[in-house]
């Protein structure tokens, strides 16, 4: 029901994100040290991306990622995973989404990706691909061809990719210092 493909960029990723970001801003206005972000593959100028915008929610350590995550269940958006990737409290990452119905994605689809200001790591790979638009093309290549292979296996699909980004992101964050 909800298959991988990738379209050709669209100035709609733009305007859809700007739309998300006074959505979420509102909702959490009243939440600590707060930073809205779009990452992902549409916020990354010229390569094919899903149709899914990805935006970055940050709040400072001490807020409660669960009472952020409830705020935005409120306004129906849909938890779909809690992570602890280390063992202390800012190292917990909460993932969201908004547009997935029962007869398959809505006009407008949201990942929604709640962390700790400084797991930040997307930005890092965004600004280092759209300032080097090579290491872009190459993302957009692996995409191409994972797509083809795991059209409808989301989780190998982010697996594959997983290494490349990982690698251009600590790059990305050894070239820009503490830019965020």
């Amino acid at each position: 029901m909800f298959p991988i493909s990738l379209e050709e960029p669209s100035e709609t990723w733009a305007q859809q994100y700007q739309r998300i970001e006074a959505v979420l801003t509102g909702a959490l206005e009243n939440v600590c040290g707060l930073r809205v972000s779009h990452i992902g593959s549409t916020a990354i100028a010229g390569i094919m991306a899903k149709d899914i915008v990805d935006v970055l929610v940050e709040v400072d350590v001490g807020e409660s990622l669960t009472a952020v995550a409830e705020s935005l269940e409120a306004l129906g958006f849909i938890r779909m995973s809690e992570s602890c990737y280390g063992s202390s409290e800012s190292s917990s990452r909460i993932s969201m989404n908004l547009g997935y119905t029962t007869k398959g994605y809505a006009d407008e689809v949201f990942h929604i990706h709640l962390h700790y200001k400084g797991d930040n790591d997307e930005l890092y790979f965004r600004d280092y691909l759209n300032d080097h638009p090579n290491v872009a093309r190459e993302y957009e290549a692996l995409k191409l061809e994972l797509c083809k292979r795991y059209k409808h296996d989301r989780d190998a699909y982010t697996d594959g990719k997983a290494g490349f980004v990982r690698a251009w992101s600590k790059e990305g964050r050894r070239a820009y210092g503490s830019r965020y």
